[in-house]
């Protein structure tokens, strides 16, 4: 043994530095996927830009499907924020379909082969869903900042509070359609950020509460797409872009099922009910009736798409003077 003392002509022994602090293996901390997650967010910036750019000449062209339904809006130059919070909610809506994507990959019977690893995708799926909620939010808050822009004449904290109730306040919001679409994309935006950032406290609560809670995931997804097909101005119409909004909702409905009828974790998969082992009878018809529930869902996608029958208005052929009665979109 060598001796610690530190007498003449003895080598003092060497102080040891001092180790950080660091999270327990298999803790992701939220400061690593934020960082991780800018790559992505610039990547979701580059394509709002260009959506915005798209909307922007498309209403100075007077080809929008936002000027068929409100004609006075026909100045891009005066109603670019509201072009903007456009542009925020498509691109929220494409990272919130990937993220839903990757996360029942994940979830579900695992693939074969993968370009990248299980574990690139995982950090995907956290990264994404971080950006979506930003851009959610951002969406929201473009919405806000032109309900302020337009209500001028007025003081400006009531301006303010107008907008913020309108946009962030359930039930507030009291125009056409907005009466019912403004709380469902409120309740997404609602729903996603605890949602998605319990991930990080999941050592807290328990990993069986958080994959619990974690299923409602897809309720935001839903929420989203049925706030965007209800206010959407640019899906308005029976045409091409309100179809393909529906024909993406297949995949996802597909990969649901997949992970309902062969989940990755054991203890989810649907055995004989009542046997030793297996999952309780009101779990087990729970389980079934999910199954059944997701491919009835899929049925309907279908039969949504090849009917033509997907909820949408024909555009008239003249454009109205102002925006419909009672229907006054986002």
């Amino acid at each position: 043994m060598h001796s610690e003392t530190t007498g003449h002509g003895s080598t003092p022994a060497p102080t040891p530095a001092p180790v950080r602090d660091r999270p327990p293996a298999g803790r992701v901390p939220l400061r690593a996927d934020l960082k991780a997650a800018l790559p992505d967010a610039g990547a979701a910036v580059v394509v709002t830009v260009a959506v915005f750019v798209f909307l922007y000449l498309r209403m100075r062209s007077g080809a929008s499907a936002t000027v068929a339904v409100m004609p006075f809006m026909n100045d891009p130059g005066t109603y670019w924020m509201y072009l903007l919070s456009q542009a925020f909610g498509w691109s929220g809506l494409l990272w919130s379909w990937g993220t839903v994507m990757l996360g029942l990959l994940l979830s579900g019977p695992r693939p074969g082969r993968l370009p990248v690893s299980r574990a690139v995708l995982e950090r995907w799926h956290r990264t994404t869903s971080l950006t979506t909620m930003a851009l959610m939010f951002a969406h929201a808050l473009m919405f806000g900042a032109e309900l302020v822009r337009d209500a001028g004449g007025t003081a400006w904290l009531a301006r303010l509070w107008s907008a913020f109730a309108d946009t962030f306040v359930p039930g507030w919001y009291d125009s056409g359609t907005g009466k019912l679409a403004i709380p469902i994309g409120q309740g997404a935006l609602y729903l996603a950020v605890p949602l998605g950032l319990l991930f990080y406290v999941r050592h807290r609560i328990g990993a069986n509460a958080w994959r619990r809670l974690h299923r409602f995931v897809i309720v935001v997804y839903v929420l989203s797409v049925w706030h965007t097909l209800l206010y959407g101005t640019n899906v308005w119409y029976d045409e091409w872009p309100r179809t393909v909004l529906w024909l993406l909702q297949l995949p996802v409905a597909v990969l649901l099922l997949l992970r309902l009828l062969r989940p990755a974790r054991r203890a989810e998969r649907l055995g004989a009910p009542g046997r030793q082992g297996e999952a309780a009878p009101l779990r087990w018809t729970a389980r079934a009736a999910g199954r059944a529930a997701a491919a009835a869902v899929i049925v309907g996608l279908l039969a949504v798409v090849l009917s033509g029958h997907d909820g949408g208005r024909p555009r008239p052929d003249e454009p109205p003077a102002t925006a419909p009665a009672g229907q006054e979109p986002e």
